[in-house]
Order: C-alpha cells, then sequence, then structure tokens
C-alpha cells in the first residue's frame, strides 16, 4: 500500500470516529437551553445558577437523605469519599459547613459554568488537578445530593 493511499485511509477513519453523536453536553432537565446557562440575566446573577433563595433548608428529609445517599453510592463515591480525605475530589465531611447550599448545588448541577466563573471552583480544580465531570443529575436529585451531605 503506498504512502499516499496509506495517509487517505487514515484521513477517513479519523473524520469517521469524529462525526456523530450527541453534540455538545448532555443537561439536566429543566436546564436552560445552550448557551444561556450562566449569562448574567440582568440581576448580577448568571442565568440557570441555584441561588439561596432557591433552597429552603430545615429538618433533615430523612427521604432525601437515603435516595441522595443512593445516588452517591452510584455516581460520586468514585472520586469523594464521606470522611475529609480527598480521593480525586475532596472529601465531603463538614462540606456543608464550610460551603453555602447553592455553592454546593451548582458544583454539582452546574459544573461547567461554576468552573468558568467561580474562583473557589477553579482553586478546587487546581487542587485536584482532574475536571468533575457533569452527572446530569436533575435540580431534585442534586438536592437530595445535597440533603446526604447534610448528615455528614
Amino acid at each position: 500500500m503506498s504512502t499516499k493511499h496509506l495517509m487517505g485511509t487514515l484521513v477517513i477513519i479519523v473524520l469517521a470516529a469524529c462525526g456523530g453523536g450527541d453534540k455538545g453536553p448532555k443537561l439536566p432537565p429543566g436546564a436552560p437551553p445552550p448557551g444561556e446557562l450562566g449569562k448574567n440575566d440582568g440581576s448580577g446573577k448568571a442565568a440557570g445558577l441555584i441561588t439561596s433563595e432557591d433552597i429552603t433548608l430545615g429538618e433533615l428529609d430523612q427521604g432525601m437523605v437515603e435516595r441522595g445517599n443512593a445516588i452517591y453510592d452510584v455516581k460520586c463515591q468514585a472520586c469523594h469519599s464521606t470522611g475529609p480525605n480527598r480521593v480525586v475530589g475532596p472529601g465531603w465531611k463538614g462540606i456543608t459547613e464550610r460551603r453555602q447550599p447553592d455553592w454546593i448545588m451548582n458544583m454539582i448541577l452546574n459544573i461547567d459554568v461554576m468552573l468558568e466563573t467561580d474562583p473557589e471552583a477553579q482553586k478546587g480544580l487546581e487542587e485536584c488537578l482532574v475536571r468533575m465531570p457533569n452527572q446530569g443529575l436533575s435540580k431534585e436529585e442534586g438536592r437530595e445530593v445535597l440533603e446526604f451531605m447534610r448528615t455528614l
């Protein structure tokens, strides 16, 4: 096989491998359209991000804790411990004492915007050296994870 023919074949394989599939990140249900999340909506807040007004904390909801624990077991425990020690990402023990609920929810649900705009999230990425993947959780699931975190 000539070099020219081999190069042509490689180009076709590379182009075929790169095409198709989903375009862009998977967004959780109820998320703003692509390109809108993180834009300033005129109120000084980024559009689509959770604010402190969106979260009401009261007594622990044991059903939410259990569902949040189940989500942790499937999607979070590979990178986060429930203790203070860092695995890939930071340990969760005491996280609700160090961070506001809206910040935690946005790290769970809107990681890309947080890493682009939040200095503390950027500092965490520098320390951990691994970007947290978007787990595709709904707002309700994110709230259940937060409720589980409150028990740690």
